[in-house]
């Protein structure tokens, strides 16, 4: 017989009512149910509402604080060796992040330690960080690949990733973000890795999604779009780093390659949020990479107004974004986005779940995945008002409880 779990009077945030993903105004109805009770059977919810008679293995009295579903970390570079100090302080001597890369750091610095890492080391510190995601109350989340830049490395990479996930309790999306960069000591770099690496994790990883960085310094549009055409040609779901510091028209390209989701948006004009807001791409908005690097963030606000479908995420990663806590991307997200509390709850849920595939996950309704965190609050509000750690008392992982 299945292991039960009821949770007892809980302010439960169902997010139930809505599209998915969650676009314009429906972004801030999260649905909430004062004085509910969950039961979760077998790794699924199974019951929602005011008091569940039924008996269970382990009952959890929730004493009217939020249960709420686990957080969904939509956008990561979680896979990763070596640490990057030595940049953080030449950048707070000065040191712009593009400057950095021009120099040869930045994410170049990443390569060279992945490089020397094995896909056991890279794995196994991978699997730390979703660890400390999980604490956090993510249990989902995407990884991408990104610091190999040759084709042995980034399947050493994907395959690191895959071996973490296997061993972690939540879930893991793979991202094969095979143009992060341009590797300056490989001739003819993008026409090798639209030749051979794509070819290569296609024929490893048929069904992952395919990203590319769109910058200055990194890989330009006419470049992005080669590879993106090459990469839909072949069946791959697409997402897209663009405007994170110039707008470089990579958006309404993205739009017209029906991309999955454009991600950063910071450098993104009125206008164009408008056409991001109108089409089927998602936007993701990373507010950790603007706390981190320079200030910079992106108007989540006029994209929620235009209609778009706002996802919001960590970007962990080793230069731009050191973060594993979703509630840190979400009190960052309310101060710099222009979105209420409410939003970048359903940002940071449900539309996270939503853009990685993920249908049974980011709501609170039978039938769905008994992925749930328990706040020490009262009131959800609290999520975006406090900041630092320490919301989750207790994360609740396919129906088993994981922490707390």
């Amino acid at each position: 017989m299945s292991a039960t779990l009821l949770i007892r009077d809980a302010r439960v945030l169902t997010m139930a009512a809505g599209s998915r993903p969650r676009r314009g105004a429906e972004l801030g109805v999260l649905s909430a149910i004062d004085a509910c009770d969950v039961l979760i059977t077998g790794g699924v919810i199974g019951r929602v509402g005011p008091r569940i008679d039924t008996p269970a293995d382990r009952t959890i009295d929730a004493g009217g604080r939020v249960l709420m579903p686990a957080f969904v970390d939509c956008h990561t570079h979680a896979c990763y060796a070596g640490e990057r100090l030595d940049e953080w302080e030449q950048k707070q001597r000065g040191a712009t992040y593009l400057e950095i890369l021009h120099a040869g750091g930045g994410i170049m610095s990443t390569v060279r330690a992945v490089r020397e890492a094995t896909r056991d080391e890279l794995g196994e510190s991978l699997l730390g960080r979703l660890n400390a995601m999980l604490r956090e109350g993510t249990t989902a989340c995407e990884v991408k690949s990104g610091y190999g830049l040759s084709t042995e490395d980034e399947l050493k990479m994907l395959g690191a990733i895959g071996d973490a996930a296997d061993r972690w309790a939540g879930r893991v999306r793979m991202t094969a973000c095979i143009g992060h960069a341009k590797d300056p000591d490989t001739t003819g770099f993008v026409e090798r890795t639209i030749a051979e690496t794509l070819p290569a994790v296609h024929e490893a990883y048929p069904d992952c999604t395919i990203d590319a960085y769109c910058e200055e310094g990194a890989w330009s549009l006419e470049e992005t779009v080669r590879l993106f055409e090459a990469a839909s040609a072949l069946g791959h779901p697409l997402r897209i780093h663009a405007d994170q510091f110039n707008e470089l028209g990579m958006l309404d390209a993205a739009i017209g390659l029906g991309a999955r989701s454009v991600d950063h948006l910071e450098a993104t004009s009125p206008d164009a949020l408008t056409r991001l807001g109108e089409s089927e791409t998602m936007g993701v908005m990373l507010p950790c990479s603007g706390f981190h690097v320079d200030g910079r963030y992106g108007d989540g606000r006029a994209f929620v107004d235009a209609g778009g479908a706002l996802a919001i995420a960590t970007n962990c990663n080793p230069g731009s974004a050191p973060c594993l806590s979703m509630p840190m991307a979400i009190a960052l997200a309310v101060r710099h986005l222009g979105i209420t509390a409410g939003e970048a709850i359903a940002a940071s849920t449900v539309n996270g779940a939503s853009l990685l595939g993920y249908d049974d996950m980011g709501t609170v309704e039978e039938g769905k995945r008994g992925d749930l965190v328990l706040l020490r609050h009262r009131d959800e509000r609290q999520l975006g008002y406090e900041f630092g750690g320490g919301h989750a008392d207790m994360v609740i992982c396919n129906g088993a409880v994981v922490s707390g």
